[in-house]
């Protein structure tokens, strides 16, 4: 489907110098007494590089078809990161290289959303945030009571989050996927 450039927007898959990019910023332009343009921050779905793009009014964007799949994370082996659909069992393969850092945000048997691009999974569309359990924690020192102190806990998946002194380990925390920071107790 060819489009104008207004039309593009943040979370869109696009097809630009021949592969699929997603969309992940937009922003539309008047320079003076310039002509308008659309400049738009893309992340190539097949490299996972970023790029800042300009398209002038005249130029035609070709959209994807893309779809969007909830699939329950099962397992991580040496052929990626497997998914599962809860209604069919059809298991779907993730590279570790597409899933990159956000290995450390994926909590077994909890479904994420996999964006699928011309029935190919590219991308892990993670919630704003995760309950993960803590696997590793130092006790609190006695009479260490100074207000907001905190201390690096280490979560089943790996990450290591600043909390409160109270958490212990076996308890299950929120943490943002945006920052990996601490958001509470789950």
């Amino acid at each position: 489907m060819a489009a104008s450039p207004t039309d593009i927007r943040k979370g869109q898959v696009i097809i630009y110098q021949g592969q699929p990019y997603l969309v992940l910023e937009v922003m539309h332009r008047t320079p003076g007494n310039l002509r308008s343009f659309v400049q738009a921050t893309m992340r190539n779905l097949v490299t996972g590089a970023s790029t800042a793009t300009k398209f002038r009014s005249s130029d035609t964007i070709e959209s994807c078809h893309t779809e969007t799949q909830r699939l329950e994370f099962s397992y991580a082996d040496d052929e990626g990161f497997h998914f599962l659909n809860p209604e069919t069992f059809e298991d779907t393969i993730l590279s570790a290289k597409l899933i990159g850092d956000q290995k450390v945000y994926l909590v077994e048997n909890s479904t994420y959303d996999i964006l699928f691009v011309n029935e190919k999974p590219v991308q892990v569309q993670l919630p704003a945030s995760v309950e993960i359990e803590v696997a590793e924690a130092a006790e609190a020192i006695r009479g260490d009571t100074v207000s907001g102190a905190q201390k690096p806990v280490t979560t089943v998946t790996g990450l290591v989050v600043q909390v409160p002194l109270f958490i212990k380990k076996g308890e299950r925390i929120k943490v943002s996927t945006n920052d990996g920071s601490y958001l509470g107790r789950a």
